[in-house]
């Protein structure tokens, strides 16, 4: 294999040169290009040299095995380095050519999906090994779930503009263009405009952003300059609901030239171009320079239409407004909760006269699901948002379900403000953010000495750093099974069901 610096001469060291490869040792800033051999948990190509102290690893993000890519090395340690990638010069022999337009968000949308899957698996379950210590991870492993869609999956998604564009065509960089798409690969100021669907979103409504971008730029208004933070147009945010087929629109803007803008002439023309699939079409204005969409850092106006749409899953109906959290993949997310529910009830359990704690319960959508199936359980949600809570309580009212208690509080500190539920919690439901829980939190968890922990994880890698915790307080891993809610991407999420080994008493925390 022969690997190759495209760098200026004095940045690196050369260190052997053979027929069969270029040995060498990377610094940090250097664009380099290789070939990516193996494939690591999070998305990670790996490439490896050769050095007189022996291999050296490069985990090249987003890189897929087969591929030559140009990449950016950000971080170098002493035995490895972690770079960005930049550009894929040449594809794998396992990806094949697709009908969308390419996007930094999707790395790995020319690979076929089950090729992804096999990925995936093997890294998620390399991880439980080696970082979670599970070494029969075989025996507990239960299923992979695949998503049921591939494509036009996603139920949001958020679009930049930038005068700074990538062109796709050229390679080349705009200036003074108007831009509104998806960030260039390694880059947070050039936006490469979407001209067709991204495979990912829904079809109709990417295939006419174009035509918006077009219909945008003619109100002689910039778009956003990231670098100087200034301009008028910022992102547009969509949100979908699959049940009831409509669009949720969020223009957001700065307010620099609001005194030109015509938002009432930009509702129209959504309502003459795209008005039988528009719920509501929002305008929000964000002078915040830091470059985010959202909504809570300014002034939001309702336009027309209604500022929420409706979701249904496994048989309930959830409002969705554009700050809500939820399930970016419904079809997929039906699956992950019909697992953690099959965890739940493992074994003939019934939750009957039981208390069970939904935690990081979000907008209480498991804790509702829950009670549907086993109405005479007591459900506790908590969640430390309180407007995640607001929405619990009216998604369960709307449900028709009075059997989940929804508290905003912190998980940690829930049994110092509510005693009366200490020593009476049978199964706890955990579904952290990716930053995963705490060991505080979870050391506060593991007191609250329920029989059964249903752990739901978007990030196999924390969930195994907790496997270690809750294995020294005598909760043995049962089953484990890895779902896929993002296809085209490195993010798998896990169910894993815990039960406590009643022979021994938990440790006492120190």
């Amino acid at each position: 294999m022969i690997l190759s610096i495209l760098a200026k001469k004095e940045s690196f060291e050369v260190c052997c040169n053979s027929s069969f490869n270029l040995c060498i040792v990377v610094n940090r800033g250097e664009i380099i290009e290789v070939d990516v051999m193996g494939f690591a948990f999070g998305g990670n190509g790996i490439a490896k040299l050769q050095s007189e102290k022996g291999e050296y690893v490069l985990f090249i993000q987003n890189a897929f095995p087969g591929q030559r890519v140009k990449a950016k090395v950000n971080k170098k340690k002493k035995k490895y380095a972690e770079c960005k990638l930049l550009e894929v010069i040449t594809r794998s022999p396992e990806e094949q050519e697709v009908p969308f337009q390419e996007i930094s968000g999707a790395p790995y949308l020319h690979v076929p999906p089950a090729i992804q899957e096999k990925y995936k698996k093997e890294a998620a379950l390399d991880v439980y090994r080696r970082i979670g210590k599970v070494q029969n991870i075989d025996e507990v492993f239960d299923e992979f779930i695949g998503s049921p869609s591939h494509f036009f999956y996603r139920n949001k998604m958020e679009y930049s503009f930038s005068c700074i564009e990538h062109d796709i065509y050229s390679g080349e960089e705009i200036d003074d263009a108007f831009a509104l798409g998806f960030k260039h690969r390694g880059t947070w100021w050039k936006v490469e405009s979407l001209h067709k669907a991204s495979g990912l979103f829904d079809e109709e409504w990417e295939s006419f952003l174009s035509e918006l971008r077009i219909f945008l730029a003619s109100t002689g208004l910039p778009a956003w300059h990231p670098p100087r933070k200034e301009g008028f147009f910022r992102h547009i945010v969509v949100r979908k609901s699959f049940a009831q087929d409509k669009l949720l629109v969020n223009l957001v803007t700065s307010s620099q030239g609001i005194e030109q803008f015509d938002l009432q002439k930009v509702g129209d023309f959504l309502n003459e171009k795209m008005g039988h699939r528009i719920a509501g079409f929002q305008h929000t204005i964000n002078d915040n320079v830091a470059d985010r969409a959202k909504i809570e850092n300014g002034k939001c106006t309702l336009v027309f239409g209604e500022n929420i749409v409706l979701e249904r899953l496994l048989g309930l109906d959830f409002e969705i407004s554009m700050e809500s959290f939820f399930q970016t993949n419904p079809e997929s997310a039906a699956l992950l909760y019909d697992k953690t529910l099959d965890y739940v009830f493992q074994d003939g359990n019934t939750l009957d006269g039981e208390i069970v704690m939904d935690l990081f319960c979000g907008t209480g959508t498991i804790g509702q699901i829950m009670a549907k199936r086993s109405p005479n359980a007591e459900i506790i949600g908590v969640d430390i948002v309180p407007e995640a809570i607001q929405d619990a309580k009216r998604n369960a009212k709307r449900n028709g379900i009075s059997s989940v208690s929804f508290f905003a509080a912190d998980v940690g500190k829930f049994l110092l403000e509510y005693p009366q539920y200490e020593g009476r919690i049978g199964t706890i439901v955990l579904d952290p953010p990716r930053a995963g829980i705490s060991p505080k939190t979870l050391r506060k968890v593991i007191r609250l000495g329920a029989k059964r922990i249903v752990y739901v994880s978007c990030n196999p890698a924390t969930q195994a750093r907790d496997i270690l915790t809750l294995h020294e307080h005598q909760y043995e891993l049962k089953k484990l099974s890895l779902v896929d809610q993002f296809p085209h991407t490195s993010h798998i999420e896990a169910v894993t069901l815990f039960e406590l080994n009643t022979k021994s008493s938990p440790e006492e925390d120190k």
